[in-house]
């Protein structure tokens, strides 16, 4: 089950809190090392910010994504971007040498189909990073004692870390530690329970746009207990974690 299929929305603001995050971009870099060359897809890349920091690094990437409205932002950073599904991805088989899929995974209703193709368009030796939260990496937030409904469906959209590398045989697992804000994440946030509380942050996250649209009451009682708690100085701190699955094709 995906997330938030329809970004529309938040095209117009995504990019006032979601930039490319160095603690991302670690990971993401080793996992795309030792590529054949420097032709690179983002997989639902969006905006295209991830795309643009490679881009400063000599990477050549192409943008994917459904969403016209998030593909204009991209295109207006001089990024190449063509509209397209995760599942069906409109390129030849054995055509890039790299690609990505940053926090991505759990828009897409068959998770196995995306990186399946993922796979197909790799050459052989090519790169494939795979950036996202496991199940492990979201069990642990600390925000489902706020909004219990969420605990559900979190499981449902989030596969176990043993569940995806049966999907990428042999990928290494690279841990993700949130130290900056740039990416606005909700397991960065998790570390920032102010910035939690104010909607220009929480709005720009999946979970809580689902959570408004779902359960309305039950994100303004856990948001003014939240507030309640920051306020009497016992809020939780802990960030989230994610993590980065680097495969390399045969």
């Amino acid at each position: 089950m995906s997330l938030l299929r329809d970004y529309s929305r938040q095209a117009r603001t995504y990019d006032k809190t979601r930039s490319a995050s160095p603690s991302v971009l670690g990971p993401l870099r080793e996992a795309l090392e030792g590529a054949p060359g420097r032709r690179l897809v983002d997989v639902g890349g969006g905006t295209g910010n991830y795309s643009a920091a490679l881009r400063d690094e000599g990477w050549k990437p192409l943008v994917i994504d459904r969403q016209p409205e998030m593909l204009a932002q991209a295109a207006a950073k001089g990024l190449e971007t063509i509209e397209g599904d995760a599942q069906r991805l409109p390129l030849a088989d054995e055509s890039v040498d790299a690609v990505m899929l940053v926090s991505m995974l759990h828009h897409v209703e068959n998770p196995p189909a995306a990186l399946a193709e993922a796979r197909r368009v790799l050459r052989p030796g090519g790169r494939l990073a795979l950036m996202v939260f496991t199940r492990e990496d979201v069990t642990d937030l600390w925000l489902t004692d706020y909004f219990p409904s969420t605990h559900a469906w979190m499981t449902e959209s989030h596969p176990t870390l043993d569940e995806l590398l049966a999907l990428l045989p042999g990928a290494r697992h690279l841990e993700v530690v949130y130290r900056d804000l740039e990416d606005a994440s909700l397991a960065a946030l998790a570390g920032h329970p102010e910035l939690l509380a104010d909607p220009r942050y929480h709005r720009q996250t999946s979970y809580f746009d689902r959570l408004d649209r779902e359960h309305p009451g039950e994100l303004k009682a856990g948001l003014d207990r939240l507030r309640d708690d920051l306020a009497a100085d016992r809020a939780p701190t802990t960030p989230g974690k994610g993590s980065v699955l680097a495969y390399e094709k045969s």
